[in-house]
């Protein structure tokens, strides 16, 4: 068999190297002339996770429209931000980008009051973390491959996944309060849960922020939860409105709103960058180890920018999160997601054959896990045909 080499490209010293990745669970020689780091990229795109994130949305319900963002059109967006801030910094491009791609693959249908409905459900049984289920899903759910279960990702990119918040543990009592998912991993502990994480998957957690932030302002404006005249006095989003009408003074609000976005995405990668830099030039990382036991992050928003930041999340909070027609549909969703929850951990029986054949009777932990990774899979658009299904009484009779 054929060994291809990747051709080597020149990078930061403090940059992951695909060369001297520190392995799979199960070793795997290369096959072609992709890096470790591009072959993880790849199968998270090809994984069903992956594409199932098309019918799982940020803020809205998939059937309130198609132009809103949905999971998957956030990640692609967060890994074009991604890549850019990379490439700047020497870091390793691919590893960045299948960072942001994957971030978000153990999302529950119905946004972040799908992931409420079920955490509150699992209480009992481990509780739920999206992040710790998007493990789950790489190293064990996803069965494509025939010599393994997952994904059979990289360490850097399953210690990305893990860390994407940060470090997760400060002492060993941490340890105990870990999401049962993150610790049904095979040698979860090897991922050094108490430094930061590598400075591509630092890079892919603030472009997360970046994309989230400015594509929540466009989708709130788009869907009339607020207006621009709305949005004009929060601090640096009223400045980016402005100097937009500046340049163009007859400019349609549709694309007022798309150059506003832009700019602010720019400003925000500007700041991000210097930031960095800054923090680079002070501590003088010599490699990926140097950074993860680093006493902050390395990359990171600037404190002024902070300060700026923490209006505009105050009003989206305020004006988007808890409006009462977002509140009125995530509380239906949340529902949605606690009565399938509860009935099929009640009646295992009614889960589909190859998910029975997991469970171990109504109200057990295992059931709970199964029904857990069962729902959590789930589209926005099937959780509610399941439940109309298994919740009204002509669901299965043709109504």
């Amino acid at each position: 068999m054929t060994v291809f080499q990747p051709t080597r490209r020149s990078r930061a010293p403090y940059a992951s190297d695909p060369f001297n990745a520190r392995g799979r669970l199960i070793p795997q020689p290369s096959k072609s002339e992709r890096s470790a780091f591009q072959r993880d990229k790849d199968r998270i795109i090809h994984s069903s996770a992956f594409r199932r994130l098309k019918g799982k949305t940020q803020v809205f319900v998939a059937h309130e429209g198609d132009y809103y963002r949905t999971r998957l059109t956030h990640s692609i967006e967060v890994s074009q931000i991604a890549r850019s801030i990379a490439r700047v910094l020497g870091l390793d491009e691919d590893l960045a980008e299948c960072l942001a791609l994957a971030h978000d693959l153990g999302h529950p249908p119905f946004g972040h009051s799908g992931e409420d409905a079920l955490s509150a459900a699992m209480a009992p049984y481990g509780g739920f973390d999206h992040n710790a289920q998007t493990l789950r899903i790489v190293t064990e759910l996803e069965g494509r491959y025939a010599e393994f279960d997952g994904l059979n990702l990289t360490w850097e990119t399953l210690e990305g996944v893990a860390k994407h918040n940060g470090p997760l543990v400060r002492r060993e009592a941490d340890y105990k309060s870990l999401p049962w998912a993150l610790t049904s991993m095979k040698d979860y502990r090897d991922l050094e849960l108490h430094t930061f994480a590598g400075p591509e998957a630092q890079v892919a957690a603030i472009s997360d922020d970046i994309a989230y932030i400015n594509h929540d302002i466009d989708d709130g404006l788009r869907a009339g939860l607020f207006s621009v005249a709305d949005i004009m006095d929060v601090p640096f989003v009223g400045d980016a409105f402005r100097d937009v009408r500046k340049r163009y003074p007859d400019i349609s609000e549709d694309r007022l709103i798309h150059e506003a976005v832009r700019d602010m995405i720019g400003i925000m990668v500007a700041d991000v960058l210097a930031e960095t830099r800054a923090r680079l030039e002070e501590h003088d990382p010599q490699s990926p180890e140097d950074v993860r036991h680093l006493p902050e992050a390395i990359c990171d928003f600037s404190a002024d920018f902070r300060l700026k930041e923490k209006p505009l999340r105050d009003f989206l909070m305020t004006r988007m999160y808890r409006h009462y027609k977002v509140n009125r549909m995530m509380g239906q969703a949340g529902r949605v997601v606690g009565e399938l929850f509860e009935l099929f951990i009640s009646d295992p029986t009614l889960l589909p054959t190859e998910e029975q054949a997991k469970a171990r009777g109504p109200h057990t932990v295992q059931t709970a896990r199964v029904v857990s990774d069962y729902i959590s899979a789930m589209t926005d658009n099937f959780a509610l045909t399941e439940h109309r299904k298994l919740f009204t009484a002509t669901g299965y009779l043709g109504g």
